[in-house]
């Protein structure tokens, strides 16, 4: 036998009135944003149901690519990053369905993406 208290809900004396707030947040749909599940063949890449981009597999369009000062220092977090040093300039282009705060960015032959906000676009 315990002695002491108990912890839990004292004013909920129904099973119904203790299950219903949670059913209904179930039934609405999950609180937090769920991973869409993507089938894939084994051994064959699948870059774009992944996400990732491989920018290395990326060619600029024929129209749409810009000259770009960089404005700070940055170092690349991944291989699919470019690092950019203060007052180089690059050439830059966007995507379709491309996150609209990074660009590809291009010198010589070296590409990957790159934040806007250390760029200041040239025409």
């Amino acid at each position: 036998r315990f002695s002491g208290t108990f912890v839990g809900n004292a004013e909920s004396t129904s099973p119904a009135a203790a299950t219903s707030p949670p059913a209904v947040a179930a039934a609405t749909g999950p609180a937090v944003p769920t991973i869409p599940v993507v089938p894939t063949i084994v051994g064959v890449p699948n870059t774009v149901a992944e996400g990732v981009l491989n920018p290395n597999e990326v060619k600029p369009p024929a129209s749409g690519t810009r000259k770009a000062r960089v404005l700070y220092d940055y170092e690349a977090a991944d291989s699919s990053e470019l690092a950019l040093l203060a007052d180089e300039m690059i050439t830059v282009y966007s995507l379709p369905g491309m996150d609209p705060d990074w660009l590809i960015g291009e010198r010589g032959n070296q590409k990957g993406k790159v934040p806007v906000t250390y760029l200041e676009l040239l025409s």
